[in-house]
């Protein structure tokens, strides 16, 4: 009997969210089971077609890589050598590397823009990245299903974040209080400043207790 897959065992394989599997059942796109239960399940032949659609040695990947600072270039470069070696390991074929030192919430990252435009003119198979916030802290799903229109699939790795990435995610806040101060009191009011640093001693207190 053929092995069956939950839908979320497919989305970790295919490197894609769960609610886009459901979606693909949905639309007919991947074929599927319902079970008595009411659960969905997919044969792993389904899974195979999907990834045979085109030869990995054929299918074009471009490695994304992002820290928040420029201290944190360690980082920045095992990534790109973790995600070389997965490129490597899985046959694929490297078009590019593209790296930023920048927030996760700014849309405005250069590297971020060369990737769009990339993915726009059908120069990439796949995304490699190694957790699902070095693209992007918010809308992710947004990102996969345009990346998705033009044929595109997104691999996170590691999935979703580390849970010690901590200190990034709260210079993410800072950059959020920042960038709403600004737009209330003016990119230099006192009121922005004092704001912003009433806000910083905030976190440096909760994170003390």
């Amino acid at each position: 009997m053929e092995r069956l897959l939950t839908p979320r065992q497919v989305a970790e394989i295919l490197g894609v969210s769960f609610i886009t599997i459901k979606r693909w059942i949905y639309s007919g796109k991947i074929k599927a089971v319902k079970l008595p239960t009411g659960k969905w399940r997919i044969p792993e032949s389904e899974v195979k077609r999907i990834l045979g659609e085109k030869p990995p040695e054929e299918t074009r990947a471009v490695i994304y890589a992002r820290v928040s600072s420029s201290d944190q270039r360690k980082d920045l470069e095992r990534q790109v050598e973790y995600l070389t070696n997965y490129c490597s390991a899985k046959g694929y074929k490297l078009v590019q590397v593209i790296t930023d030192v920048a927030s996760g919430l700014n849309t405005r990252r250069r590297g971020l823009q060369k990737l769009f435009k990339l993915v726009s003119e059908r120069e990439v198979d796949v995304v490699l990245v190694t957790y699902k916030d070095r693209l992007t802290r918010f809308g992710y799903e947004y990102l996969e299903y345009f990346f998705h229109q033009f044929g595109v699939r997104i691999e996170a790795i590691h999935g979703e974040e580390k849970k010690n990435a901590q200190q990034e995610f709260v210079e993410d806040l800072i950059a959020i209080v920042t960038s709403f101060a600004g737009k209330l009191y003016g990119a230099r009011s006192h009121k922005k400043k004092k704001l912003v640093q009433g806000f910083k001693q905030l976190l440096k207190e909760v994170e003390g207790e």
